[in-house]
């Protein structure tokens, strides 16, 4: 199977040299990988060039896209700018943060998975992060969701969702819309890959509500949102997570914001959610 991967980055002279000489050594190599330089003012290039003169199959382009930081959208953006330099003879798109380390059997064992069952549209590992010298779980989401650091679509999949969306919740649509066209997603618990950037460490407040502002976009309902909203904070252990995510889907639902799911999708997606949170509870 062909796999391209596409790795935005913006000032990542600290981590970008680590994460693309994991994907170099690779005992299964991509076709492509292609990363996308948003206005980086470090040494960012620097890295770029070194390992694309030693790797034919890693390329660069610079990209400049907006200059405030708009969490979901930036990326998004820079992520589409690689994928138009690519052509359309891949089984498996990835979008992978630039700042991670891969095991060296990662992209093997992705294959793998989608070869054994044709139902898998998605497939990821799981984001670990440095505590105390020891790498543990970045423990954020749920074990059945893939980070948005290292998503991986199979090319069906990809297309049928229509791709990515540029907007914060992207990373939680995009699973939701393929379980609606009949996909799985698939994580496995053996792929543990080193996040070197924690999340959330440049987040500011503003980012916080766009989290709101996604909820009421995906067509949650103000109860679904007030759940996932507890949720998130609890794991973040931030109250103030909470109420800024809960102004922000109150702000979005008075501007009348545009949903970036259908009403179908939205239906689908609410009943999902519920389903899982009664299975959980425990309840049906």
């Amino acid at each position: 199977m062909n796999i391209y991967i596409v790795i935005p980055a913006h000032n990542e002279e600290a981590h970008l040299s680590k994460t693309l000489q994991s994907l170099a050594e690779q005992t299964f190599l991509p076709k492509k990988v292609v990363v996308v330089n948003d206005a980086s003012t470090d040494g960012t290039q620097k890295i770029i060039d070194q390992f694309s003169e030693e790797h034919p199959f890693i390329k660069g382009i610079f990209f400049d896209s907006e200059k405030l930081h708009a969490p979901g959208s930036k990326v998004i953006n820079a992520f589409y700018k690689g994928f138009e330099t690519v052509n359309t003879d891949f089984d498996i798109i990835c979008k992978f943060d630039a700042d991670l380390i891969f095991p060296e059997n990662y992209l093997q064992k992705l294959t793998e998975h989608f070869q054994k069952n044709p139902t898998f549209g998605m497939v990821g590992g799981f984001c670990t992060v440095e505590k105390n010298g020891h790498w543990v779980l970045e423990n954020l989401t749920d074990k059945d969701h893939i980070r948005g650091a290292l998503k991986a679509y199979r090319k069906k999949c990809f297309e049928q969702i229509g791709g990515l969306k540029k907007s914060m919740g992207w990373d939680t649509v995009d699973e939701l819309v393929a379980q609606y066209h009949g996909w799985k997603v698939k994580t496995d618990p053996s792929l543990h890959v080193k996040h070197l950037k924690p999340t959330g460490k440049v987040y500011t407040k503003a980012s916080k509500h766009k989290q709101g502002e996604a909820f009421y976009k995906m067509r949650y309902g103000f109860w679904l949102t007030l759940m996932a909203s507890a949720k998130l904070a609890s794991k973040k252990r931030s109250f103030s997570f909470f109420v800024d995510t809960m102004k922000g889907f109150s702000k979005a639902k008075r501007a009348n914001q545009e949903f970036i799911v259908s009403e179908k999708e939205g239906t689908f997606i609410r009943k999902l959610r519920w389903k899982n949170i009664r299975r959980k509870l425990g309840i049906g």
